[in-house]
């Protein structure tokens, strides 16, 4: 038997192991994924001009630290169950039942699937599984694609997918309803785009993208964008055409497309079809949270977060007694706040099984400023308003605490 279980062998998983074990605990991690590294497997993009973030061989410092610290990793485990018996919780998996006092979900992130016609053709996938396709397994998604949804993740991937060579011709909208809400509305993704206007990878668009916060800038230019897009790195960003069907008979041949107006709506006798041989649906992240919830975790829901989250304080402690979160699951943020969360999260398991725990304190108030500095520093956000989110979280703690 384990002292502490960690589900998840990501960014946030493996620091809190090594934090963990660090402080005497011997820990057990389970993932289902074939390695450990979680999403930090398929990162590669540039920070700063000369400076890049390479997830695998981050994943890979952590996977070493750990096993230096003799923290026993699992993959191809899938949890299916949690339970607390008496002052043990017993973890179900398909390779049998884990015990421990403590466990730490840090289960991470899933994408939001956006149904369109066609979307079950060959050649057809989530903007994530073209980042793992090119940077974990090297293979190409195909020659000529086009990403339909235009946020903050597909142009993360998309830069990595032209850094593999991989031809983007385009990045178009889903046809708006009820499943693709806010996605499929022009003035509603162009918004959520200035608030990383920054990374834009011309001074051109930087200047633009500044006159375009002011709202009047904004509905002028949304209302003469033009109708090929704006390049960004030669992919074409068209925000005024939405796709209605992905188009073929065995495979991807092309996506249907439609013009639109700056709230979603379709402009009539505008139909137009595009060739492709590979389309990636990026509808966004959500924390992957069900383990919390079968668990009996209270969630709230917190839209700057990302979703429904379970709740949790600054300390990574929910209030079901020897249960911690971190990482995605808490909200949406990279992978270098996951890990800030992860190191937070064992130090608080460390100090709850009492091990070291007058030094165990400052450690844990430095964990959690490293947490908030970090986040001040992200050159992405997901969420421009990730800080009200973590506020109103903070006050959910507080109150529940007080109760």
């Amino acid at each position: 038997m384990s002292d502490v279980i960690v589900i998840g062998a990501g960014p946030a998983g493996l620091a809190g192991a090594i934090a963990c074990a660090q402080h005497g605990l011997e820990v057990t991690v389970l993932d289902e994924f074939i390695k450990p590294g979680g999403r930090l497997l398929g990162q590669l993009h540039e920070e700063r001009p000369g400076k890049w973030w390479n997830g695998i061989e981050e994943s890979k410092r952590l996977h070493e630290k750990a096993k230096q610290l003799s923290v026993h990793i699992h993959c191809g485990v899938s949890v299916f169950d949690l339970e607390k018996a008496q002052k043990l919780w017993k973890i179900h998996t398909d390779a049998g039942t884990f015990d421990a006092p403590f466990i730490l979900l840090a289960t991470g992130a899933a994408e939001f699937p956006i149904p369109i016609p066609g979307w079950t053709l060959p050649g057809v996938m989530s903007i994530g599984a073209a980042q793992v396709m090119t940077n974990v397994h090297r293979v190409r998604a195909g020659k000529k694609g086009i990403i339909i949804g235009a946020n903050i993740l597909s142009f993360a991937i998309l830069n990595e997918l032209q850094l593999a060579g991989i031809r983007v011709e385009r990045i178009i909208l889903p046809e708006k309803n009820a499943l693709s809400q806010h996605a499929a509305i022009p003035e509603n993704v162009m918004e959520s785009l200035l608030h990383a206007s920054h990374l834009a990878p011309s001074r051109f668009l930087r200047i633009g993208s500044r006159l375009m916060k002011r709202p009047a800038f904004r509905n002028w230019g949304l209302q003469f964008y033009p109708k090929q897009g704006i390049k960004v790195n030669g992919t074409s960003l068209q925000l005024r055409k939405a796709a209605v069907e992905i188009v073929g008979k065995t495979k991807v041949e092309g996506v249907r497309t439609v013009n639109i107006d700056s709230r979603g709506n379709i402009m009539s006798n505008s139909q137009t079809e595009y060739e492709a041989d590979f389309v990636c649906i990026a509808g966004g992240l959500y924390p992957l949270a069900e383990l919390a919830a079968v668990a009996g975790c209270p969630f709230r829901y917190i839209p700057e977060l990302g979703g429904h989250v379970p709740v949790h304080s600054e300390t990574m402690e929910t209030p079901l007694e020897g249960l911690f979160v971190a990482g995605n699951i808490t909200g949406i943020e990279s992978g270098k706040i996951a890990m800030a969360q992860g190191t937070a999260a064992g130090l608080s398991i460390a100090k709850q099984a009492a091990k070291e725990s007058m030094i165990i304190d400052q450690k844990l108030d430095e964990a959690v400023r490293a947490i908030q500095e970090t986040r001040q520093a992200a050159a992405i956000q997901f969420s421009p308003n990730i800080q009200q989110g973590r506020e109103r979280m903070k006050k959910i703690w507080e109150e529940l605490s007080a109760e």
